[in-house]
């Protein structure tokens, strides 16, 4: 078995891959942006068929329960527990004995109990902001930093951008690891990193003016943000040179999709990723087709389970995503329970590679009321829909008697007037009922009144008594 951190072949693991493509200079490219890339700048795992994916899938597998099972004694003790040995998984269906990992064990493990190997090989560490109670921790040897770099620009050459390319980097630097794991990704990739980071909306469309960027890499919320920005001062955002939008962080909609294609006339696709697998670049929308995130699965081995009874569920069916991860060495992962909701499907624009659908909702952003769930996605859907409203809300949960009541908070679009924003209520309210099929109120606020957080809208506040 090879030691963590050696060069290894594409069968077993952990390892790094040849870089992805040319790493410096301009390219001409497709002929047409949303055409795919040319063969000769994918990767060896790109072009990898299923077989050959499985068998490097279950080597990496084995070696990841080993190193985590004699370096990590949460999980040594996980696995005692549970009545497993790294030895008991012989084939990729064995993982479905082993435990699950949560968000709470690795807050429970702060700081650095989760890591596997000697703080003297940690280059770098991140870390979530931690709003509800300590944040989660994680750490990156030089090795995993090489393989989230290749998965980052492998991401970005599948969204459309190429060598060359000025990227426009508007997701926030520092802890959060957004900013920094896009950057190492364009630059992986041979394109110019422009390291905007967050807020500052004037000058985000001042330097798209003068810099002329291909792509942007930014929350969907802010990129909106940034076209009402574009229109307030006066300047037509479709006129930009932006040509790709890669956008993450958030759950967004096939509506905001169509919203920010037409105000922007730019492509539109997806990157999903978080901080305890790697980061961004854990699965990738692919420019040529939009049809759900390819997830690069020679790194992260992804299931789905129900989320009541954790039974792993087929593909093709709904449920909550896990990851464990096949080549992280300062931080293993073993079936992380994300909590988020998607179902996985067969790969298309990458065809060994699993495909799974935008996320919808998370298990914990669920909202019941009165007996029926909720997600803010199907919310956003209704308000993009109606005229005068801006896509920026928020969904406040009280009390009010004995019952759960539902405020939506709702930014107006610049030119909606106040006779607008009264019909523009109405109406949202009138179709939550009839949609969703539960009675809200709705409150439409001023352009940029809603608080921001690394261009993130805070979308649930439950303010409920318990």
């Amino acid at each position: 078995m090879q030691p963590a951190g050696s060069a290894a072949p594409l069968v077993s693991g952990p390892t790094t891959e040849p870089t992805t493509g040319p790493t410096t200079g301009p390219t001409t490219g497709p002929a047409r942006l949303g055409d795919p890339p040319p063969t000769e700048l994918l990767d060896a795992a790109e072009l990898i068929s299923v077989d050959e994916l499985r068998a490097t899938q279950l080597s990496r597998l084995r070696w990841t329960l080993r190193h985590a099972y004699d370096n990590v004694p949460f999980y040594r003790r996980s696995f005692d527990a549970a009545g497993v040995h790294p030895d008991d998984c012989r084939e990729l269906a064995d993982l479905s004995r082993f435990p699950t990992t949560s968000k709470a064990d690795l807050r429970d493990n702060y700081p650095f109990g989760m890591f596997a190997v000697p703080q003297e090989r940690v280059r770098r560490i991140h870390a979530s902001s931690g709003t509800t109670g300590r944040p989660t921790v994680v750490g990156y040897t030089e090795g995993d930093i090489d393989v989230w770099s290749q998965v980052m620009a492998r991401s970005i050459r599948a969204a459309g951008g190429r060598p060359g390319h000025k990227v426009h980097n508007a997701y926030g630097y520092g802890l959060f690891t957004g900013g920094l794991g896009a950057h190492y990704g364009i630059e992986r990739l041979g394109a110019t990193a422009i390291p905007v980071s967050g807020g500052m909306t004037p000058r985000q469309v001042q330097l798209i003016q003068d810099f002329r960027p291909d792509v942007i890499m930014v929350t969907p919320s802010y990129l909106l943000t940034v076209i009402d920005e574009f229109e307030r001062q006066g300047i037509d955002p479709s006129t930009s040179s932006l040509r790709v939008g890669i956008f993450g962080a958030e759950p967004w909609t096939e509506q905001m999709r169509l919203e920010i294609e037409d105000r922007m006339d730019m492509h539109a696709v997806d990157i999903y990723g978080l901080s305890e697998v790697m980061g961004p670049g854990v699965s990738q929308e692919c420019v040529e087709t939009k049809d759900g995130l390819h997830i690069w699965e020679d790194h992260f081995y992804p299931e789905v389970i129900d989320p009541l009874d954790a039974t792993v569920l087929p593909d093709g069916e709904q449920g909550e995503l896990l990851f464990t991860s096949l080549t992280k060495e300062a931080l293993p992962i073993i079936r992380y329970r994300t909590r988020d909701l998607t179902t996985l499907r067969p790969g298309t624009a990458r065809p060994a590679m699993r495909r799974m659908d935008k996320i919808t909702g998370r298990t914990d952003d669920m909202i019941i009321l009165r007996g029926v769930n909720v997600f803010p996605t199907q919310i956003e859907e209704l308000v993009l829909r109606t005229t005068g409203l801006s896509p920026h809300f928020q969904l406040v949960l009280s009390t009010q008697g004995r019952m759960d009541a539902l405020q939506v908070r709702v930014e107006a679009r610049h030119d909606t007037g106040t006779d607008r924003r009264a019909a523009a209520a109405t109406e949202l309210v009138r179709a939550v009922k009839e949609s969703v099929g539960i009675s809200v109120t709705c409150s439409v606020l001023d352009p940029d009144t809603l608080e921001r957080s690394l261009g993130k809208l805070h979308r649930l506040v439950d303010h409920r008594q318990r």
